[in-house]
């Protein structure tokens, strides 16, 4: 069985943190130590991320044929190096290595007992570095973990077993935004701040929540506008957000884009999908921790292929992929009426 290290000042930190907006009398597996410890794998990937200043292809490619950076190998090794130290974490997969093996050689089969006698056990897929066509300029990038109950993520509704999500937000300050899916309690999604790898906390906003309209001003992240050559609808929905001056906030990261929303309490976030343009992020490692963390928030997330709710689907296979649309309730309705008409002129 692995064994947990001595509890470091921002394990204890957090677990304070939960403490204020949570009753932990379940799954303290989950909150003292898987948590705190994909935490400090995210603050440990902000500390790397700033001595590589170099930044280039290793000459590999991950398992669906995406070119590799130095700095996911990095990313990848730490998270997978968090996960090793956590007895109740049995198996494990990325989107560098999409296949679920156990997080390590010697709890392949552990069990932990949880303090009303249940038992933890759990499976994590994650993105651990999203945005490398960005971070090349230096741009905000981020993690994204999806924490789910047993060991395994397929086959099993995302509504259900996606029991917390963690995004990692690598930028000029180190942020992770978290929520929380525990059934038989309260959806939480809470910010917590890091000052560095095992060093202090803060609780930046103890509940995000997309507030109510009217706003002041109304903000879009439409992605791949080259679709809307292709796609009558898209453009008409480019045409409106346009017409109807809304603010463009888009940077071609998924993780700095749907983060402004929160923070803003506002906007829509859209990644169409046309017959020319596939969908290109991956619903396990990217779509169901995203869509999560937004619908803990109060918000919307569904596929702008179909319009269902993105955790409404059950998973298949680790590499299913699909569009988006997520934000504010409101915006996120509009666009599924908006891109599911006929496309036609």
């Amino acid at each position: 069985m692995a064994t947990q290290a001595e509890p470091k000042l921002k394990t204890i930190q957090i677990q304070t943190h939960l403490q204020s907006l949570i009753a932990i009398t379940t799954r303290s597996e989950l909150y003292t130590s898987v948590i705190p410890a994909l935490t400090d794998a995210i603050a440990q990937i902000a500390e790397k991320l700033r001595q590589s200043q170099q930044v280039a292809l290793v000459g590999s490619a991950n398992a669906f044929g995406d070119d590799q950076l130095n700095v996911d190998l990095v990313a990848e090794n730490l998270i997978r190096k968090a996960l090793a130290n956590c007895p109740s974490v049995v198996t494990a997969s990325s989107e560098e290595d999409p296949v679920e093996k156990p997080a390590s050689e010697s709890n392949t089969a552990t069990t932990c007992a949880s303090d009303d006698g249940q038992s933890e056990r759990y499976t994590v897929a994650f993105d651990p570095l999203d945005g490398s066509s960005i971070i090349g300029a230096n741009w905000t990038v981020g993690t994204i973990i999806g924490i789910w109950d047993g060991n395994s993520a397929l086959h099993k509704s995302p509504r259900e077993s996606q029991v917390a999500a963690i995004i990692g937000v690598l930028g000029p300050r180190t942020t992770t935004i978290i929520a929380l899916n525990i059934p038989g309690e309260p959806r939480i999604c809470f910010e917590i701040g890091i000052s560095g790898s095992g060093g202090d906390t803060t609780l930046v906003r103890p509940a995000i929540h997309f507030t109510s309209q009217p706003f002041k001003t109304r903000y879009c992240a439409p992605a791949n506008l080259r679709a809307a050559a292709e796609s009558a609808a898209y453009a008409r929905l480019i045409d409106h957000y346009i017409q109807s001056k809304y603010t463009l906030r888009y940077s071609g990261g998924l993780v700095p884009d749907v983060v402004h929303m929160l923070v803003k309490g506002h906007g829509v976030y859209v990644s169409p999908v046309t017959g020319a343009s596939k969908a290109k992020l991956r619903r396990l490692y990217e779509l169901y921790p995203m869509a999560l963390v937004v619908e803990c928030a109060g918000g919307k997330a569904i596929s702008t292929e179909d319009g269902k709710h993105i955790l409404d689907h059950v998973l298949t296979d680790c590499d299913e992929r699909a569009g988006i649309a997520c934000g504010t309730a409101e915006e996120v309705d509009f666009v599924r009426s908006a891109l599911l008409k006929e496309d036609t002129e």
